[in-house]
C-alpha cells in the first residue's frame, strides 16, 4: 500500500509541476482536468478521496491507540514499535495525497480564472480602443461614447486588479507546491529510515526467538 501511495504522490507533484510551467503538457492537462470535473467526475473524485481520508482517520487511530497501551503497560514492545511506525507513516502519505490533490485543484480553478479575466479584459480592451478612435456625429452621441469608455475603463482596471491578486494566489500556490516537494523527499528519508528500522527489530525478534528456543531445549535436556 505504501508504494501505491508514494506513486499517487509523485503523479500528484508531477501534475503540479507541469500546472505550475507554461508548457504544451500544461494545455493538455487542463484538457483532462476539466474532463474530470464534468459529469459524474466530481462524484468519484470527492468518494475516493472521502475513502482515503477515512482510511487515514483509521490509521491515526490505531496510532493513538497503540501509544494509549504504552502508557497503561508502561513499556513498549517491538511488535507495537513496528505497528506504530507502519501507521504513522500510512497516515502521513494519505494526508500527503489528500493536500497534494487540493492544490491541483486550486491551482487549476485558478488557471481558469485567469484565463476567462485575460479574456473579458482583451474584449474591453478593444471596445475600449474602438468607442476612443470612433468619430461622433453628434454632441450627444460624443458624450455618450465617453461615458462608455469611462465605465469601460473602470471594468478593465477591477479587471487587472482581479487577474493581479488571482497571480499572487497562484504564486502562493507554487510556492506551497515547491514546499511540499522537499516534504515529500523528507518522508522519503523517513521511510527507508523506518524500513532500516523495522529491519532490525525484525532481527532482534529473530534474535530472541532463537534464544528462547535454545534455552527451551536446554531445559528439555
Amino acid at each position: 500500500m505504501n508504494q501505491l501511495l508514494f506513486a499517487v504522490i509523485f503523479s500528484e507533484m508531477a501534475v503540479i509541476m507541469v500546472l505550475s510551467f507554461k508548457t504544451p503538457f500544461r494545455k493538455l492537462t487542463l484538457m483532462i482536468l476539466d474532463r474530470v470535473k464534468r459529469g459524474r467526475g466530481p462524484v468519484v473524485v470527492k468518494t475516493v478521496a472521502g475513502t482515503v481520508f477515512m482510511v487515514m482517520m483509521s490509521s491515526v487511530y490505531s496510532v493513538m491507540k497503540i501509544r494509549k497501551r504504552w502508557i497503561d503497560d508502561g513499556a513498549a514492545n517491538m511488535t507495537d514499535q513496528i505497528l506504530m511506525a507502519k501507521h504513522l507513516l500510512e497516515a502521513t502519505l494519505m494526508g500527503g495525497v489528500l493536500f497534494l490533490g487540493l492544490m491541483i485543484d486550486r491551482l487549476h480553478h485558478y488557471i481558469r480564472e485567469l484565463r476567462i479575466r485575460r479574456k473579458s479584459m482583451d474584449a474591453i480592451k478593444k471596445q475600449g480602443l474602438a468607442f476612443e478612435e470612433g468619430e461622433p456625429n453628434v454632441p450627444d452621441r460624443a458624450k455618450a461614447l465617453e461615458g462608455e469608455v469611462a465605465t469601460l475603463k473602470s471594468k478593465l482596471k477591477h479587471v487587472e486588479s482581479d487577474i493581479e491578486s488571482k497571480t499572487k494566489e497562484m504564486d502562493a500556490a507554487e510556492a506551497n507546491a515547491v514546499a511540499l516537494r522537499k516534504q515529500s523527499e523528507g518522508f522519503l528519508l523517513e521511510y527507508d529510515r523506518l524500513l532500516e528500522e523495522n529491519q532490525n527489530l525484525r532481527n532482534q525478534l529473530e534474535s530472541l526467538d532463537q534464544n528462547v528456543s535454545h534455552s527451551g531445549s536446554k531445559k528439555n535436556t
